[in-house]
């Protein structure tokens, strides 16, 4: 068995000392493969416990054996390549993929920059089994095995997680708007982590490593222009600042860009547009053999980007499945569409605006390029961040200290997707800091055993808000067919209308303090030649902490239209008077909507103090000329019945769009102390064949969280995985093929469940009409199940080409899940609160997934290389809704990215035309019954790239 042992960290020699003793075609011919699939092999890492002079024969080898005339052009036969060892950093050292027990897929950020691939959705296309999930920057998701569609809260940790350069990311939306530049490599991880890497996820990681400095100059630029007046800009600077001691690497982007579809409304404003201006610099110290210091700094200022409201319209069907309140089906059901935009647009009050139809407009024109809004704007985003890296060799022992610090900023404003006044000021703001901490101790290799353990540390703090607005057209939009039959019917019914909503603002304002922290080991026992066992152990304590409130900012017009108060368990005092909500009948006593009063206990109560009935009579002034006489409330009781129904119609129109309301809310802690290990033998037969097993478990803290004023209590998600893989080079050392069955079991999995809405019941109950009512929160699904077969290669057979492939076959589904919400096709009305779906396939999985990348290269031409790469990524159909509705079913689907180019050899000069979605796959992102998001169109740029 050959053994990596311990040498001096590469990064404590001098620059000379580290130099590799290439010729200049060699060197072509690693950056070649560099361009490929594989990591770079002589990459150094604080890490690092390989030697330079190993690192340095295997680099030597691959050169030689795979060196190319690049000096003429009469030869035209090549050989193959033969691949040597594919090293990965997934367990805080740079090792041989091979060696590793965990399914692990690689992709070199060579390969990225080739196709333009910078952002984690472009990653998910050239991994095996990880699926990225559109959304908005805040709400997108990452699945591995079919499993987290689940968009992620605030108050909750991701499954999948992210970590860049040694730092943990513990929210999602940190990657999303992002460029990811000057990239080393990504490595995805799958199944639960924690004894090693950062903080514990439960289904797996994306670990994204950038270039570092070095002591030798560097200097490059990329430039590219394309369809949609896509300009995109990045530079990298580097080298020596003080020989032999400090040396620096900047990384600088710039990309501006349309989207594919205009608003009408303002054609300055397309959607899926492109606005990122980012900065990264990197310092490396190194004082001294034993001692190096990293310190990274990065930069991406605010800009906005339309996201929201990228999604087109279709009829809604006019028929509901038929479900009864016993779940069976009752035959067809006759869609009322009472509140479907065709019912709302066709009303008088939006038909005098002549230019804007149902039919025309809010389905979408022929051409499919359009949207018109009046108050979607776009989402901004913007973040920063620091971490300082030191790295200590103390005798036989490496130490490592990781300390970070990452913001992140979100703010969105929303709109119905109409021209008219109705949404205002909505949408959702973030500001978001994370501080973690780091501390590592690694042994030496090549005993009988090796092992790294440390101390984690991570606290977010989160403020969050959620806004809603509404415009003068608000009130005629949200109004029943009756409430606006009723109001629209003369002059003080349609004043009423428009201020029952006009300029009315609500604000629910979250604060999430979440603090992790933990102790870990893991040790490899080589309890012989072949046999390795791996082990190891993670303590985690969680401490989580929410506060929220839910209240209205602004009053806007109909100031008078409030309720007296709202949730009598958290009393919110609005400051309106009390009357009913519509007509009522007690012990034969029939009270018209509007009479002053209210229910209380099932009886009729006129409760209104002398400044209640004094604001009743102004209302009656204002909007009926009523005169306000002495007596309080009597100009209101001298209303009409007609009259102060139009009144209590506003009333609840007001007083349903503003829901539920609440003053501060502590939520219940979750605090909870999780366990994460791993148990995983690997047999090494010979150097060409290993096989392996594993358990992996891990667990997702809870979530403390207030929804309707309530607190919510979410359990930790506990995830077990069980693993059985084998590694292989074959055909001469021109294929690395690896392969395994997984199985993974999960208890408590975090996702929207239906229950029972405590506020609206409490409501109800105290109003004289008790009703359980029902809400949709991210709660806990007893069972989930995921297994299937993965496959991961490389094959360097044909001359001058590398080929990658992965795939999957993937059967993630419900093991046991009896509170699903139900779908909309079964309505709402008379139908169950909430559905059985144990065992169905969960939404977002895919049953077959494939990915394929080829990389050909060839000298031409004396001193320059011809080059061409394509991708495509392959995933069968899958069910884009949450609650597994017929109407969700999304085709499968392949998408294929292209790149020809011709560049000098020594990579002074490169040009090459990119086209993403090469054969123009539409397939669309996602469906519901009545609305569908397009895939992204084809794109073409030119690409410029060269050393100054």
């Amino acid at each position: 068995m050959n053994r990596i042992h311990h040498t001096h960290n590469p990064l404590h020699q001098s620059p000379k000392k580290r130099r590799l003793s290439l010729t200049a075609t060699q060197w072509l011919v690693v950056a070649g493969l560099a361009h490929s699939a594989l990591p770079v092999l002589a990459q150094t890492s604080q890490n690092d416990q390989t030697s330079e002079a190993e690192k340095t024969v295997q680099t030597i080898q691959l050169a030689q054996a795979s060196t190319t005339s690049n000096t003429t052009t009469e030869k035209k036969a090549e050989k193959p390549i033969v691949l040597q060892a594919v090293t990965v950093r997934s367990r805080n050292r740079i090792e041989k993929l091979q060696d590793v027990p965990l399914s692990i897929s690689v992709v070199t950020g060579q390969e990225l920059e080739r196709l333009q691939a910078l952002d984690v959705a472009s990653f998910s296309k050239r991994v095996g089994n990880v699926i990225w999930n559109p959304g908005n920057p805040r709400q997108f998701s990452l699945s591995v095995r079919g499993i987290g569609k689940q968009a992620q809260t605030d108050a909750q940790d991701p499954s999948v997680g992210i970590i860049v350069d040694g730092v943990n990311y513990a929210y999602n939306p940190l990657s999303s708007s992002v460029n990811f530049t000057d990239i080393a490599a990504v490595e995805v991880t799958r199944g639960p982590q924690g004894t090693l890497l950062g903080k514990n996820t439960s289904l797996g990681v994306i670990n994204i490593t950038t270039r570092r400095p070095t002591f030798t100059k560097e200097a490059y630029a990329t430039v590219s222009y394309g369809d949609y007046h896509d300009l995109f800009g990045s530079a990298v600077l580097g080298g020596a600042v003080i020989d032999d001691l400090l040396a620096w690497r900047g990384t600088f982007t710039a990309q501006k860009a349309n989207g594919d579809l205009v608003n009408t409304y303002n054609q300055d404003q397309t959607y899926a547009n492109k606005d990122r201006l980012s900065a990264r610099v990197q310092f490396l110290l190194t004082p001294s053999e034993d001692f190096t210091a990293r310190i990274s700094l990065d930069a991406q200022p605010k800009a906005g980007e339309a996201t929201n409201g990228r999604s087109f319209n279709k009829p809604t069907p006019t028929t509901y499945a038929g479900i009864n309140t016993t779940g069976a089906n009752s035959g067809t059901n006759v869609n009322p569409l009472s509140s479907d935009p065709k019912t709302r647009l066709n009303r008088r009050w939006f038909l005098e605006q002549s230019d804007y139809r149902y039919e025309d407009d809010w389905l979408g024109n022929s051409t499919r390029d359009r949207i018109n809004a009046d108050n979607y704007n776009p989402i901004v985003t913007g973040t920063n961040g620091a971490s300082t890296e030191l790295n200590w060799r103390l005798n036989d022992y490496e130490v490592t200290s990781i300390t970070a610090y990452k913001d992140y900023y979100f703010a969105a404003r929303n709109d119905e997707g109409t021209p008219f006044d109705i949404s205002k000021n909505g949408g959702g703001l973030v500001d978001y800091k994370q501080y973690s901490q780091e501390l590592r101790l690694s042994s030496k290799t090549g005993g009988f055993v090796d092992y790294q353990t440390g101390l984690f540390w991570l606290a977010t703090d989160i403020d969050h808000s959620t806004r809603a607005g509404w415009g003068a057209d608000a009130g005629a939009w949200f109004a029943s067919t009756a409430q606006y039959n009723r109001l629209d019917a003369n002059a003080s019914g349609r004043a009423l209308l428009q201020d029952s909503l006009s300029r009315l603002n609500r604000e629910q304002a979250n604060k999430y303090e979440n603090a992790s922290t933990a102790i870990f080991a893991q040790a490899n026992w080589h309890l012989s030649d072949p046999l390795t066992l791996t082990t190891g152990v993670r303590l985690t304590r969680e401490n989580r902490d929410t506060t929220t409130s839910a209240l209205l900012t602004d009053n806007g017009a109909g100031s008078a239209l409030n309720s007296s108060s709202v949730n009598v368990v958290n009393l919110v005092n609005l400051g309106g008077f009390n009357s009913l909500n519509a007509t009522t009948t007690i012990d034969g006593t029939s009270y018209p909507a509007g009479t002053l009063g209210q229910i209380v206990n099932g009886a009729f109560v006129n409760n209104n103090s002398t400044a209640q009935l004094q604001l009743a009579d102004k209302l009656a002034n204002k909007y009926f000329g009523t005169a306000i006489t002495g007596t309080a409330g009597a100009a209101y009781a001298s209303l009409t019945n007609a009259q102060k129904a139009q009144v209590a119609d506003a009333k609840t129109i007001r007083r349903t769009q503003a829901a539920a309301l609440w003053n501060t809310v502590k939520a219940e802690s979750f605090e909870e102390t999780q366990p994460a290990f791993v148990v995983s033998p690997t047999y090494k037969f010979n150097d060409k064949l290993t096989v392996y097993a594993s358990w992996q478990y891990g667990e997702k803290a809870g979530i403390a969280q207030v929804v309707n004023g309530f607190s919510y209590l979410t359990d930790a998600e506990k995830s077990s995985a069980y693993e059985i893989g084998v590694k292989t080079v074959l055909l001469d050392n021109t294929l690395v093929f690896n392969a395994d069955i997984f199985l993974t079991n999960i208890k408590d999995y975090q996702q929207a469940v239906r229950a029972v809405d405590e506020y609206t019941t409490e409501q109800n109950t105290i109003s004289g009409a008790p009703e359980v009512a029902y809400l949709s929160y991210t709660g806990n699904v007893p069972k989930v199940r995921a297994q299937g077969l993965e496959i991961d290669g490389l094959y360097s057979g044909i001359p001058n080409t590398t080929i990658r492939f992965s795939g999957a076959y993937n059967d993630a589904y419900y093991v046991e899940f009896p509170n699903s919400a139900q779908p909309v096709e079964n309505g709402y009305q008379g139908a169950a609160p909430f559905q059985d779906i144990s065992g169905e396939t969960l939404p977002g999985a895919f049953k077959y997934s494939f990915n394929l990348g080829i990389d050909y290269r060839a000298p031409v031409f004396s001193n320059h290389e011809f080059h061409t790469s394509v991708n495509t990524s392959y995933n069968s159909k899958f069910n884009s809704d949450n609650a597994l509705s017929s109407y969700g079913w999304v085709d499968g689907s392949s998408t294929t990215d292209f790149s020809i180019g011709l560049g000098k050899n020594k990579g002074e000069f490169d040009v090459s035309l990119v086209v993403k979605n090469l054969f123009e796959d539409d397939t669309y992102q996602n469906q519901t019954w009545n609305t569908w998001s397009p895939a992204l169109p084809r794109t073409a740029s030119i690409v410029v790239s060269g050393k100054f």
